[in-house]
């Protein structure tokens, strides 16, 4: 998590995943023998920031030390805090694996978007774990030399056929003896990954080192390589030894090919879990300044701009009308500003499967946490702010019931939008999707909230629409709490109001077809709360069945 610092990240890890039966004292222990192991004493208490690529482990034994692999990764950061360099987050994302001491390290591509000394000395830490008797695998493309030569066995794939896979210095001897020989003074790995990719340009062979490369006979060769190259190794030596100790492995156990289980395990409670994820979780908002503070600043805008526009509005006809468009405005902005909330499991997608393929805590806890930390501080606060503000600005009824009872009605309309937002959005991957299905959404929901379309107008077969619309409740709960009591022919002659003109309050509301006894009052705040509960369930599910395995 890029908001917390070195050793917070590492504290959170041991927290999470070792048994609970550890001492808060072992574990800090443990963290400051890893910040020391790693070499980030320096940094420890400064932030990790942007995206890099992590790691992810399994407690199994193999007899490599280094090879070439294909493994999960996960990222963490943010854009706008500054914090340790490249490799200093490369060494924490290993050092958040090591707090469980794993016998075996799988990493992929530990050295992507790092500099050659910054990727030489991530590998050098490896390479002094490896021979401190842990395991150590990772994927890797194009190493400089000397990297390569830290390698203790190479394994080489080509569309997912093995290739080569024996000790890293043979590896040169080999290719030379199936005919490829790596030119004086040329990088190996770049020499391997020619001979894998059927680029014949960098071997030197029969000399052939001037012919086109997109000539006819190199683009045949270049289709035969792989089969060659197939064939070559399952009729080496290395392969024979490799196959029989693969079957010395095996023997005398039962095999099976059933999928393996992917059952996980935690070493901590659900309330454990709860704890550390909730605050991690705040504290990343609360220090990220584009999800809270300009949250805050922008509604207060919007409530500054709504109140001058809507300022002191009378009580006459022309108010009846401002009001109305007020209320109206206050909903659908609710509904809109609810959007932002599309990015809340988005941004965090790979780091939450990571973590939760580790072991770190329930798809509940982590659903539970982000809501809680969503609703309060980027739903709540806001809607009390723009209500504080408006409502007052724009003359609403000035009683302290009806204050409050329109503080909970938008504060409701944010919260049942915010998750219909993540219902949308739970199983989607890009924002700009996500943002699209909800924005038609809110606009086909608008038309229905009662302004722009009178609804007792609506024909039959279109009409229970409008009991989709989350604007209509909020809209419905609003007009009642405002609008039943007020008198809006105070200063007309009786004698010349046209028939038809609504002087009441609740004769507006019959016109609008709103029901504003107590029970249609509240009826709007129950059908929120069941959306709200419907779209958290949806969101829920498609949080807890998503692929998370490949």
């Amino acid at each position: 998590m890029g908001t917390l610092t070195v050793r917070e990240n590492f504290s959170f890890s041991a927290a999470l995943r070792l048994p609970e039966s550890v001492s808060q004292q072992e574990k800090e222990k443990k963290v400051n023998r890893l910040i020391q192991e790693l070499g980030l004493n320096r940094v420890a208490d400064s932030k990790v920031r942007r995206r890099s690529q992590g790691v992810c482990v399994f407690n199994v034994c193999v007899c490599v030390c280094v090879c070439v692999c294909v493994c999960v990764c996960v990222q963490v950061g943010t854009q706008l805090i500054r914090g340790i360099s490249g490799g200093e987050r490369k060494r924490t994302n290993i050092g958040m694996e090591l707090i469980i001491d794993p016998s075996v390290l799988f990493l992929d591509e530990p050295t992507t978007g790092l500099d050659a000394s910054t990727a030489n000395s991530v590998l050098l830490l490896l390479k002094r774990m490896a021979n401190n008797g842990r395991t150590i695998i990772l994927s890797i493309h194009q190493p400089r030399y000397s990297i390569y030569r830290l390698f203790d066995s190479l394994t080489l794939l080509v569309n997912g056929k093995q290739v080569y896979h024996a000790p890293a210095h043979s590896a040169l001897d080999y290719f030379s003896d199936i005919g490829y020989t790596c030119e004086p003074h040329n990088n190996p790995a770049d020499f391997f990954l020619d001979i894998i990719n059927g680029d014949s340009t960098a071997v030197a062979l029969s000399g052939k080192e001037n012919e086109d490369p997109e000539s006819d006979s190199v683009v045949t060769s270049r289709r035969g390589i792989e089969d060659k190259l197939v064939e070559e190794y399952r009729n080496s030596r290395y392969f024979q030894q490799t196959k029989a100790e693969m079957e010395r492995i095996v023997q005398g156990r039962q095999v099976t090919t059933k999928t393996p289980s992917r059952t996980i395990t935690y070493n901590t409670s659900f309330m454990t879990q709860f704890r550390w994820v909730l605050k991690r979780t705040f504290k990343n908002l609360m220090l990220n300044p584009q999800t809270s503070v300009a949250q805050i600043a922008v509604t207060l805008f919007l409530a500054l701009v709504v109140g001058a526009i809507f300022f002191n509005v009378q009580d006459n006809q022309s108010g009846m009308q401002n009001r109305f468009g007020a209320l109206f405005f206050i909903v659908v902005n609710q509904c809109f500003s609810s959007l932002s909330s599309a990015e809340l499991f988005i941004a965090e997608r790979k780091l939450f499967i990571h973590e939760y393929i580790s072991g770190y805590y329930r798809v509940s806890v982590y659903f539970l946490s982000k809501i809680l930390s969503d609703i309060l501080t980027l739903r709540t606060i806001p809607a009390m702010v723009f209500s504080c503000v408006a409502y007052f600005m724009i003359g609403l009824k000035p009683t302290v019931d009806a204050f409050f009872l329109f503080m909970f009605s938008v504060t409701l309309v944010a919260y049942t939008a915010t998750s219909m937002a993540l219902a949308i959005s739970a199983d989607q991957t890009v924002v700009a999707i996500a943002n699209i299905f909800m924005t038609i959404a809110c606009v086909f929901m608008m038309i229905f909230a009662g302004l722009l379309v009178n609804l007792p107008s609506i024909v039959c077969w279109l009409a229970w629409l409008k009991y989709l619309s989350i604007p209509r409740y909020g809209l419905g709960a609003l007009q009642i709490n405002e609008f039943r009591g007020l008198q809006f022919c105070k200063n007309l002659n009786h004698t010349l109001i046209r028939p038809g003109l609504a002087c009441t309050g609740e004769e507006f509301l019959d016109q609008q077809g709103v029901d504003y006894s107590t029970w249609g009052f509240w009826q709007n705040h129950m059908a929120l709360i069941i959306m709200t509960v419907c779209f958290l369930t949806i969101a829920y599910l498609k949080l807890r069945f998503i692929r998370k395995f490949t």
